[in-house]
């Protein structure tokens, strides 16, 4: 008899079971538990529910949510069921016991019928903590340190019936099928290959079935065939000595446990393997490979290709239980997006787009996909949607901080068989419209930015994916062990740029030639300025009169240069060298910093360390001279004047009267701070005992301007 479609969730504040098509309803009967559950699990036949509390392991009937039994064993991290849900094994934390001669039995083994004990044991870590059963819970495996040992559950007080010995064991799994097998996985040490054997689990005494070495393994997933008949080994490393991987380098295996075949899968595109999985008919397997944009094909059993999916950003697949649809999807830090293809037809169904997937899981009737958000992955938009193979969304239940979501189990043989056609989609749940209803929709779709420069043109091949019609990816290991592709996004290593659609023109914001980009205004690569000619001395200043420079001798020519210091003196205003004030020096050649005026008595400093208000500061900037005062205005025109060395502007007589008014404005601005009480240096205040000076001095040159004008 086929079980009813149910789901079960578990949040932080909430745990509940969900009815399947076409209600989708809560179930009425199940009790909320009082505490906050830490993880809940199915019997692999979907008849029994366990629920781990803070105090207690409670087990549920599935169907009807009545409590089977409620084993009382506190703080509970990990349960698992036997195969026929005979058995509920639990897992605590690993505490030290006080004494030496205490044991901490942490890993426990419970009948579930009668809720009492069978076996316990001390196991330090959760990795690979639980027993591994056979299909017929005849045998149970348990790995240790070095050793397999092999427990007969009817029989738990006779302790392990069999053991293997094997130096360095890190990974085992039992195989389904009437004869079972044991695939044993042995790490590389010390120089040492790792090695995988496949024993048969009724004789271990006997040498392997089936056995293969290889290097560059540090971990392995096994995974066996429904029949049990081949193993496939997946190896990684934890470190890739290449420098192609970022975490590390993987190879894939197959093994056959009658020792009649066995392989290395060889994968034609580099990177690691994403996912990989055996169809329900044993007789294929499917592998997702590569750098992003990963590829997907479709295996034999002598891993002959059936099919090339192509290239896509994805790296999760699952066949249906039945075996007739495959899913391929790209979750994580890809989109979310899930492709559904038909197996006979090899066709693509569907796409579906599920942003944001945490989890995601066939119904077991092969007709549903599960996709579920979970925190702390994400802990926004937390919630599950269920999806037909088809297509459609059938259902969404958001749930606030949701941690765990899954199907109830069922047989396969209990669900329906596929026909000919897909079966079409049922109605959706009034969830989906209300979703629908809440959620604004954006009025333009958004795509990828383009710069204003690209936009109307056609996007280069070196900015595509390669599934969308870009160039291939291809890494080749540099000097420093990174890789390289051989796609370059820039100029070529001959300095020559790269082809472009401008009929053999160099590219905007590319010189001819040059390597790198031009920026504007900048000077080009390699561009220096030009040296300039030293002035020759004129034949006048050659000639040696009596004296230097042809400057007269003797007492006359001394006292005409005195008297030529100081007019100059007495005309200069303060901060401005006598050298300047006399037009000395090469203006051409001149390479000393302008001087600032100086307006308040203040040590004269560069225009590049004075501000606008003759305090020290940054020079005003050019541009914006719509946010200075009239006075600021003037100082700057005055500075630039000193700044071009043209000295002969700066003398003019209606300049001296601007500058003579800008002290007594300073001054004005001194004798405000006095009444402040600022304190002053003696500089200010020699500065305003001479407001007289130059107020008289000011009058003269007024009177003097307006006889001229």
């Amino acid at each position: 008899m086929a079980l009813p479609e149910q789901y079960a969730y578990r949040a932080q504040k909430s745990l509940g079971l969900v009815g399947g098509t076409p209600g989708y309803k809560t179930a009425d009967g199940f009790v909320q538990p009082d505490h906050t559950a830490r993880l809940y699990e199915y019997t692999p036949d979907g008849r029994l529910f366990a629920i781990a509390l803070p105090n207690c392991v409670r087990i549920h009937n599935a169907t009807d949510y009545s409590i089977v039994v409620e084993l009382p064993v506190p703080n509970v991290f990990e349960i698992g069921f036997s195969p026929k849900g005979t058995y509920l094994s639990t897992w605590e934390r690993y505490v030290k016991p006080a004494s030496e001669t205490e044991q901490t039995r942490n890993h426990r083994v419970w009948l579930v019928q009668t809720g009492e004990e069978a076996i316990a044991f001390t196991q330090k870590s959760s990795e690979g903590w639980d027993l591994q059963y056979t299909p017929s819970e005849d045998r149970a495996v348990r790995m240790v340190p070095n050793e397999i040992q092999i427990y007969n559950p009817s029989a738990w007080n006779k302790g392990a019936v069999d053991k293997l010995r094997v130096e360095g064991v890190s990974a085992v799994a039992p195989s389904p099928g009437q004869y079972p097998a044991l695939a044993v996985f042995v790490a590389e040490k010390k120089g040492a290959p790792a090695t995988v054997k496949v024993y048969s689990l009724t004789a271990l005494s006997a040498a392997p079935s089936c056995s293969k070495t290889f290097f560059k393994a540090d971990k392995a997933v096994i995974k066996w065939n429904n029949l049990g008949t081949q193993v496939l080994v997946l190896t990684s490393t934890e470190v890739d000595k290449t420098g192609k991987n970022y975490y590390g380098e993987t190879n894939l295996y197959l093994l056959s446990s009658a020792g009649n075949f066995d392989c290395r899968v060889t994968l034609d595109k580099e990177g690691p393997i994403h996912d990989f999985g055996w169809s329900p008919n044993s007789k294929e397997f499917a592998v997702t490979y590569g750098f992003m944009p990963a590829k997907t094909v479709l295996f034999d059993q002598r891993v002959r290709t059936i099919h090339d999916f192509g290239t896509n950003p994805r790296n999760f697949l699952a066949f249906n239980p039945q075996g007739r649809l495959f899913a391929l999807a790209g979750f994580g830090n890809l989109a979310g997006k899930i492709d559904v293809f038909d197996r006979r037809s090899l066709n693509k169904v569907c796409e579906i787009d599920a942003p944001n997937t945490s989890w995601c899981e066939w119904s077991p009737d092969g007709r549903f996909l599960l996709t579920a958000t979970l925190s702390p992955r994400l802990r926004v938009d937390n919630g599950i949607k269920i999806w037909h193979c088809t297509g459609p969304l059938m259902h969404i239940h958001m749930v606030e901080e949701l941690y765990q979501a899954s199907w109830r189990p069922a047989l396969v043989e209990s669900a329906p068989p596929f026909g000919n056609a897909l079966p079409a989609a049922p109605a959706p749940s009034e969830s989906v419209e209300s979703y629908k209803a809440a959620k604004p929709t954006p009025s333009k779709p958004a795509g990828a930015y383009r710069p204003p420069g690209a936009r109307g043109s056609s996007t280069p091949s070196i900015f595509k994916r390669e599934d969308e019609g870009g160039d291939p990816y291809s890494a080749s290991p540099s000097r420093n062990g990174s890789t390289t592709n051989l796609a370059q996004r820039g100029p070529s290593r001959s300095g020559s740029p790269l082809p472009s659609k401008t009929n053999g023109a160099p590219a905007p914001g590319r010189g001819p030639g040059l390597r790198g980009r031009i920026v504007p205004g900048a000077p080009p690569p390699g561009w220096a300025p030009p040296e300039v000619e030293e002035k020759k001395p004129s034949k006048k200043k050659e000639k040696k009169a009596d004296g230097v420079d042809g400057r007269e001798s003797g007492p006359a020519g001394a006292e005409s240069r005195r008297k030529k210091a100081a007019a100059t003196q007495s005309t200069a205003p303060e901060g401005v060298s006598r050298k300047a004030a006399m037009g000395g020096g090469d203006r051409q050649n001149d390479k000393s910093v302008p001087i600032a005026l100086d307006l308040n008595g203040a040590k004269a400093l560069p225009v590049d360390m004075r501000g606008s208000d003759g305090t020290p500061g940054v020079p005003p900037t050019p541009g914006t001279a719509e946010g200075l005062d009239p006075v600021q205005k003037k100082i700057r025109n005055l500075n630039k004047k000193v700044s071009s060395g043209n000295w002969s502007l700066l003398w003019d007589k209606r300049d001296l009267t601007t500058v003579l008014n800008l002290q007594l404005k300073a001054i004005d601005e001194l004798k405000e701070k006095v009444k402040k009480g600022d304190k002053m240096e003696a500089t200010q205040l020699k500065k305003i005992e001479g407001e007289a000076d130059i107020k008289k001095e000011l009058a003269a040159m007024m009177a003097e301007l307006s006889v001229s004008g």
